[in-house]
């Protein structure tokens, strides 16, 4: 047998091998859903769809209608035609992980965005994370230090929580969770910049990250401009990211900024869909993301690795029964909630103290901490249910002896809840001055 019938034999060997390329058919187009003839491929299939002129754009499957899949692409604006051929192109579902993605900025397909070389990643982890067993969940015993001393002494916060960071528009979430980065004690950042305006990307890069700061962080993130599935892949992406560091024990802090953009998102594709917008216009599934994603933060009692996440959460009007606003408060281990009146009264961190809440702070401080914290939250509390009377002079001094406190300590504690925005007071430190301030 000569050498090239030998080459030609072990060839078609091979292609008699390899499992069968199913090439898919563009049948039809409607908004942004592609319906493909002849591809049974699972749902969260990568897809490459042939564009009219020649190039190719890469989309997602996401459902089925009948024997036709449903696909969405990952951008928009491309010329299409009838009969396009749409192939698959990669595995289904996988984030590629190293430690060399620390310090790098990458998009929702895991591409750099710092102008820098593709990063090669040994290992994979599923995007949407993996069967947990919840007994495999330690329980919050530590406390997290975040810098802020309004949080560290009266909502102290917990290696392995769950918080929401809830508030209208211009009312400082993101420098408060670019305070609290600054501050915070782990080994691990992973932000996720979720429908972000191009411009804050770029000031959270370069301004809330240090040298120090940057070699410990990954940033994914993805524009406003972005197709809605892109912006649902960058938040699984990097809560994937967060837990392939937990399982090799580190203690990590995922920020997401933010869940309400990601329910927009999950939003228009549910209602491209055909979902039915059961709860003011948000579809079943969009609300049922939160859950998903909240759900695979927390502690690992194998790895003894953590995932400390803090979500913002954008309250539209400044709603707090808002769909998205009372799912994620549901689901987390607390929240809390910036006041637009006090932003505008020039206090910052403008914290509702009265309004917020740590579910695992009974857990994590000791006993004259929470006595002193108790107290703060009763004198700031009555003093805000008795305010209007107070403004308009209504109210007798004597009258009520907790009240009269209140008022004679209001500026104290607006003063303790205050702090600048480059400033960082440490957790022994918060806890000492709280318990010299109101301590019994």
């Amino acid at each position: 047998m000569s050498l090239s019938t030998t080459k030609a034999h072990l060839q078609a060997i091979h292609l008699h091998d390899m499992p069968p390329r199913y090439v898919g058919r563009l049948a039809a187009h409607e908004a942004m859903l592609l319906e493909i003839e002849g591809f049974p491929a699972p749902l969260l299939t990568p897809v490459r769809i042939s564009c009219s002129d020649g190039s190719s754009v890469p989309g997602e499957i996401v459902g089925f209608r009948g024997h036709r899949s449903l696909a969405l692409p990952l951008r928009g604006n491309i010329p299409l035609a009838v009969g396009a051929p749409i192939v698959a192109d990669g595995q289904a579902g996988l984030a590629r992980c190293g430690e060399v993605l620390l310090g790098r900025v990458i998009d929702a397909m895991g591409r750099p965005l710092d102008r820098l070389a593709l990063p090669q990643l040994p290992d994979t982890w599923p995007l949407a994370g993996g069967n947990s067993n919840p007994l495999s969940r330690g329980r919050v015993m530590r406390h997290f230090d975040c810098g802020v001393r309004a949080i560290n002494a009266l909502l102290s916060l917990g290696e392995g929580q769950r918080v929401a960071l809830i508030a209208g528009s211009g009312v400082g979430k993101s420098v408060l969770m670019g305070q609290m980065l600054a501050g915070a004690d782990c080994d691990v950042v992973v932000a996720g910049l979720i429908g972000e305006r191009a411009r804050e990307v770029s000031d959270f890069v370069e301004a809330r990250l240090n040298n120090g700061m940057r070699r410990r962080t990954v940033v994914v993130a993805t524009t406003a401009d972005e197709a809605p599935l892109l912006r649902i892949k960058a938040a699984m992406r990097a809560t994937a990211i967060a837990e392939y560091f937990r399982a090799r024990g580190k203690r990590v802090l995922l920020l997401l900024d933010s869940l309400t953009r990601i329910a927009h998102a999950q939003r228009e594709i549910g209602l491209a869909l055909g979902e039915p917008p059961a709860m003011k216009g948000y579809p079943p599934s969009a609300l049922g993301l939160i859950p998903q994603l909240v759900e695979r933060a927390g502690n690992d009692r194998r790895s003894g690795g953590s995932i400390t996440a803090i979500y913002t959460v954008l309250a539209d009007g400044g709603d707090l029964e808002d769909p998205v606003v009372d799912a994620a408060r549901a689901i987390v281990d607390g929240h809390i909630i910036l006041s637009r009146s006090l932003a505008e009264a020039g206090v910052y961190p403008a914290i509702d103290i009265g309004r917020s809440l740590s579910r695992t702070m009974a857990d994590i401080v000791d006993a004259e901490h929470r006595s002193a914290a108790q107290r703060f939250r009763q004198l700031w509390s009555v003093y805000e249910e008795n305010r209007d009377l107070i403004l308009m002079g209504a109210y007798t001094p004597g009258s009520d002896p907790l009240l009269d406190e209140a008022v004679a300590r209001q500026s104290e504690m607006r003063s303790f809840i205050t702090q600048r925005e480059d400033a960082l007071v440490p957790y022994s430190e918060s806890r000492t001055a709280l318990i010299e301030g109101f301590g019994t």
